[in-house]
């Protein structure tokens, strides 16, 4: 079943309340973007908890998707009319064509390198180097699939330092993808926490498409044991807070590290765990950071 796809361009001011007045008239969703997306100006707006997010860009790009039928001249006036937008503002018409979405979705996740020896492949495709150490993932709803330089900079970390004889904690586990690499890279075990007990479910059935042994928990549940090695990729802010925890569940000369560090967010971050760890040279992918420290 086809849809139509109202297309409008406003300013930050108007966004919140012309997405509401579009989803009262009838609006089946509404999505915002940066009206530069795709263009050297385009600008990323990061949310964190403790912070207030930005309602949207300087300038956005609205796109309403109404049912086949709809008299879309008559009904985004009225909207741009309650928004308080002057009603002159120019908008377009586009139709929608269904689509198997789920295999749209699929085909963006496609198997990929991240080191020599490491891939990260998705459970529909075939591994396109099977002698090579393979992470099969569905993420399903849960964040980690290895395309996020957050990702990638922590699987690329594991791969050097885990050996036989450490356990591995990934705290804020997500997909899972952290706790079954360092397992598959020979890791002795692997627990992953998460507060989303959809994540730990996610991370539950990725284990067993891996064949492997590791233990996912909700972050309210089973008390979480130290361990050698810890990996967090979350978010400065959480990190920030989480700093004595994440410390504690650190063995003495055990490695952290952390990641959905933003560039500019790096040393604040780097001075909270500089009291309990010794922070190493850290490593940059497209704008994000990775810190590391040995605890004292």
């Amino acid at each position: 079943m086809p849809w139509l796809c109202a297309i409008l361009h406003v300013d930050e001011a108007a966004v919140e309340e012309l997405s509401d007045a579009l989803l009262a008239a009838g609006a089946l969703a509404v999505d915002v973007q940066d009206a530069a997306a795709g263009t050297a100006a385009e600008s990323p707006i990061f949310a964190e908890p403790g912070e207030a997010p930005a309602t949207g860009w300087h300038a956005n790009r609205i796109s309403a998707l109404f049912a086949m039928g709809a008299d879309l001249q008559a009904v985004i006036p009225q909207a741009l009319t309650d928004a308080g937008v002057a009603p002159s503002s120019e908008f377009r018409v586009e139709r929608v064509e269904d689509a198997d979405w789920v295999r749209l979705t699929q085909s963006q996740f496609q198997p990929m390198q991240i080191t020599p020896r490491l891939w990260v492949v998705p459970s529909w495709h075939a591994a396109p180097d099977p002698a090579a150490i393979n992470l099969v993932l569905d993420p399903g709803v849960a964040f980690g699939t290895g395309a996020h330089p957050t990702t990638r900079l922590c699987l690329r970390w594991l791969d050097t330092v885990i050996t036989p004889e450490v356990d591995v904690l990934d705290y804020g586990c997500g997909s899972g993808i952290l706790a079954i690499a360092a397992m598959k890279l020979g890791a002795r075990s692997a627990c992953g926490v998460d507060i989303d007990e959809q994540a730990v479910l996610a991370a539950q059935d990725n284990t067993k498409r891996n064949g492997i042994t590791a233990n996912f928990i909700a972050a309210e549940g089973a008390p979480v044991k130290p361990a050698q090695i810890v990996v967090a990729n979350i978010l400065a802010n959480p990190l920030t807070v989480l700093a004595p925890l994440l410390a504690q569940l650190t063995l003495p000369g055990g490695r952290i590290a952390l990641s959905g560090i933003l560039v500019e967010q790096a040393q604040s971050v780097l001075e909270v765990y500089a009291a309990d760890f010794e922070m190493q040279p850290a490593d940059t992918d497209d704008g994000w950071v990775l810190l590391t420290g040995i605890r004292r």
